[in-house]
């Protein structure tokens, strides 16, 4: 008998069987109902948000407790930098909270060095979480962290999430599910945006009857998931340009002593005039005209784009802009890039307008908002704080979601929306 044999008796059979049970019970059932948690820290590197949430059979999902926490100054300085081909070299703080005995040398080091320090920083929001809340370390069936993603280019097909997902296994004690991007790509996928499979799964039943539903995610980029009523298989989303990314960066550099990253409800850009000229040279980015499947990030839209277009601009138009009717122009280059999508699929799909769900940070700013509402009058256009998740911590909860995916066997991507040749299984897992 060869080793990959087994002895064709009954007994044998029957002890396979029971162990197939075994496992069937406990890898998949006893792990998908019970506490996950989510983390998320995207483009916008305001900080780290993490929720506890529970979910059960009947598609009763909720969070449990959340937590937040900015990022340390240096490890922010990092990522930032890190997210710009040689950016590193501007670095000069010196390298703290780390057991290395010199400052990193190269941007390979740089991003070694980070992920460490990234993980470092997610335990301890982790163990604050738990702390907090008196839920313990084993009472949490596994950690959804996507890490940082520092590089993405799915033309090149790879795209680079920062995080060493084994320091959060072992200062926390809890499985980590870490690297969801990079299945999806294995199989031709833009590995992004993710979060549709989630939004599916949680607002599905939010679309009123005949009419579709369409979630929007303003984050550092914006992102939009078309919810089609009672066709399922007909969900699309994609990422449709630039939102906090460009609003936020704008905002520090003008405002470097602010107590705050980000424009506080809009208030700054309504102070200023939006300029057509230069809005409409902005949109003439080729991304825009891009067809879907596609993604996007820092790599197209950054600070430094931005100071470019504003030089090309002044140099061509002979006239400067000031700063708050830049920060106007970018929240109509949002507001209008993502209302030409809707309105691209909603004329291509025939769609009958019913709600809008935005969530993100980009949802607190009424002035977005109230452009957002302007542009698309058929709809009608709601934060999902109400339809039960405030906006803040959608996209951890969905990180959470996509946790219990990868432990329970299930696929957590969508096709129609990343490109990919078929639905997989994403994530590694990290067992404590």
């Amino acid at each position: 008998m060869t080793p990959t044999e087994l002895p064709s008796n009954d007994s044998t059979l029957e002890d396979l069987q029971n162990l197939e049970s075994a496992l069937s019970e406990t890898l998949f059932n006893s792990f998908d109902t019970g506490y996950y948690i989510g983390m998320m820290s995207g483009t916008s590197l305001d900080g780290m948000d993490a929720v506890i949430c529970q979910f059960d059979d009947s598609d009763n999902e909720k969070i449990i407790a959340t937590h937040t926490k900015q990022f340390p100054e240096h490890l922010r300085d990092t990522l930032l930098a890190l997210c710009q081909p040689n950016g590193i070299t501007n670095l000069a703080h010196p390298v703290k909270n780390t057991i290395l005995e010199q400052q990193p040398q190269s941007e390979l080091e740089w991003f070694g060095w980070a992920s460490r320090e990234y993980a470092e920083f997610a335990s301890t929001v982790v163990n604050e979480l738990l702390e907090k809340t008196g839920v313990t370390a084993d009472a949490i069936l596994a950690i959804g962290c996507h890490g940082q993603t520092v590089r993405h280019r799915p033309n090149l097909g790879f795209s680079l999430q920062l995080v060493d997902p084994n320091i959060i296994a072992e200062r926390t004690g809890i499985s980590v599910v870490s690297d969801f991007r990079r299945r999806d790509m294995a199989v031709g996928g833009q590995g992004a945006p993710l979060a549709p499979a989630f939004h599916l799964a949680q607002f599905a039943d939010a679309t009123q009857s005949n009419k579709d539903l369409i979630v929007v995610n303003l984050g550092g980029i914006a992102n939009i998931t078309v919810l089609p009523s009672n066709q399922a298989d007909q969900v699309i989303g994609y990422d449709t340009g630039p939102a906090n990314i460009l609003l936020d960066a704008w905002y520090q550099s003008h405002h470097p002593d602010s107590d705050t990253l980000y424009d506080d409800a809009g208030q700054w850009a309504q102070s200023g005039t939006v300029n057509s000229e230069l809005l409409a040279q902005l949109m003439a980015h080729p991304y825009f005209d891009q067809n879907a499947p596609k993604s996007t990030g820092r790599e197209e839209f950054n600070l430094d784009w931005l100071m470019q277009q504003i030089e090309d601009f002044s140099a061509e138009n002979e006239q400067s802009v000031d700063a708050a009717s830049v920060q106007a122009t970018l929240t109509q280059l949002t507001a209008q890039s993502l209302c030409d999508a809707i309105q691209t699929e909603s004329d291509r799909l025939s769609l009958k307008p019913g709600n809008i769900i935005v969530c993100g940070g980009g949802a607190y700013n009424p002035n977005l908002i109230s452009q957002i509402a302007k542009r698309l009058p058929d709809w009608q256009v709601a934060t999902s704080q109400e339809f039960g998740i405030a906006p803040t911590w959608v996209e951890a909860m969905a990180f959470a979601w996509l946790a219990r995916q990868t432990i329970i066997g299930e696929t957590g991507n969508l096709p129609a929306v990343t490109g990919a040749t078929k639905a997989v299984v994403l994530g590694q897992v990290c067992f404590a």
